[in-house]
């Protein structure tokens, strides 16, 4: 009787451990299709410079502060994108010229090329970038001096950003850029009319600023490059040849098996999961074997069988580190449980928490107690009466080596006493 009843417990402790494994096999994710975000806000503040249609005698200085640019930028892959910005210039006289003021201010659309990953700079560094932009626009010149008054206008636009990244959430910018009017018809000072035909105004600016990047993926697309897309097509290649194996030989392949450990022999549906009609936590098979083996009429033996095997401590509840919620996948050790107990409602049972040695003992056997709280908490929901369910908390089990991980998963665990 002993021999069969270890023999009989060895398949049920692997069907235990097949549940215990479903959770990480099913819930692998699906490698994320955006590895990279998209989206940046860019602000930068430096001087400018207009060098054509100045009035004769007006003048503005070497370099005339100030300039202001903000955008938003959108990359449609690490070598592309556009971006939205608005400028704002101002100009004043150079000491010892008449004196004007006038502003300038514009809207562009602009394409963009990250000339640091089309260039693989990835190969030599991870934190210098850069990134070339052009486009079109609108613009306006206004001044409260002389004739002038508004001015609008058409602008082409372009221009060199050098990157150095600070975090993958932050970059700082220097920025040269120049931009060409079209039909201006009011020279910078807006004191005279320019006189240089359909191209006119011509304005450089040059400015630093800060570039965050926005999402929630760790880079951002100025820093992917080659590398990065490589390991990503890797990681997806091996998901796939990982998926492909049927570790339990049960026909249904670990990528589409939701149960990949089922105890070798049992029948499966299409999903790779044993099958359990009558809902009582053994494979039909299993049960159909407990019952024909031990049990008179398939009956009351059975539940002898089981109750040892609860008793024997195969049957466990486990647990994360530091976590006194159930993993997903050993609640069938509480359903276990459960069905046992409806079955036979003479008895009661002992719920006993344990711990890993890692951490003070004394926080370790009040982590042990609240695991066994959490796994009566589901008994009791799952309706049986709380007055038949006892908790134990026994804290450290030093019975494993504390130096293996896969050692302490397995005393991270609330196991059951029938009585």
């Amino acid at each position: 009787m002993k021999k069969k009843l270890a023999s009989l417990s060895l398949l049920l402790l692997t069907f235990a451990a097949s549940a215990q494994n479903m959770t990480t096999m099913s819930a692998k994710p699906a490698v994320d299709q955006a590895e990279y975000n998209k989206w940046s806000l860019e602000l930068n503040g430096g001087v400018n410079k207009p060098v054509r249609t100045i009035t004769p005698g007006y003048s503005t200085e070497t370099l005339n502060f100030f300039h202001g640019d903000l955008g938003v930028r959108y990359m449609f892959s690490p070598k592309f994108g556009l971006k939205l910005d608005v400028g704002y210039d101002q100009f004043k006289e150079r000491k010892d010229t008449p004196d004007f003021e006038s502003r300038y201010v514009r809207a562009s659309l602009q394409g963009v090329i990250n000339v640091g990953r089309a260039l693989n700079f990835e190969t030599w560094t991870n934190t210098i970038g850069i990134l070339a932009h052009g486009g079109f626009g609108v613009s306006q010149i206004s001044t409260e001096t002389g004739p002038g008054g508004q001015d609008y206008m058409a602008h082409g636009i372009a221009g060199l950003t050098g990157q150095i990244r600070l975090s993958n959430r932050v970059a700082l910018t220097g920025d040269l850029t120049g931009i060409v009017n079209g039909r201006q018809n009011w020279n910078f000072d807006g004191m005279g009319n320019t006189t240089t035909g359909s191209f006119d105004g011509v304005l450089l600016n040059a400015s630093v600023g800060l570039t965050v990047y926005l999402g929630k993926n760790t880079k951002h697309a100025d820093w992917v490059g080659e590398e990065d897309r490589y390991k990503e097509l890797e990681g997806r290649v091996s998901t796939i040849e990982t998926g492909l194996i049927d570790s339990d030989k049960d026909g249904v392949a670990d990528l589409y098996d939701l149960e990949p450990n089922t105890v070798s022999g049992v029948a499966v549906n299409t999903k790779g999961q044993s099958i359990d009609n009558n809902q009582n936590g053994v494979p039909d098979e299993l049960e159909s074997y407990l019952e024909k083996t031990y049990g008179q009429n398939g009956k009351g033996a059975t539940n002898n069988t089981v109750e040892e095997l609860i008793n024997g401590g195969y049957v466990n509840v486990y647990f994360d580190f530091n976590s006194s919620k159930p993993t997903n996948a050993s609640l069938s050790g509480v359903d276990f449980l459960v069905k046992y107990l409806k079955n036979n409602p003479g008895k009661s049972a002992d719920i006993i928490g344990y711990a890993d040695e890692i951490g003070n003992t004394s926080y370790n056997t009040e982590l042990s107690r609240k695991r066994a709280e959490a796994v009566k908490q589901v008994a009791i929901n799952a309706g049986i009466d709380a007055s038949r369910l006892n908790v134990i908390a026994n804290g450290e089990d030093t019975s494993v080596n504390k130096n293996s991980k896969e050692a302490r998963q397995i005393v991270r665990r609330v196991t059951f006493q029938v009585k």
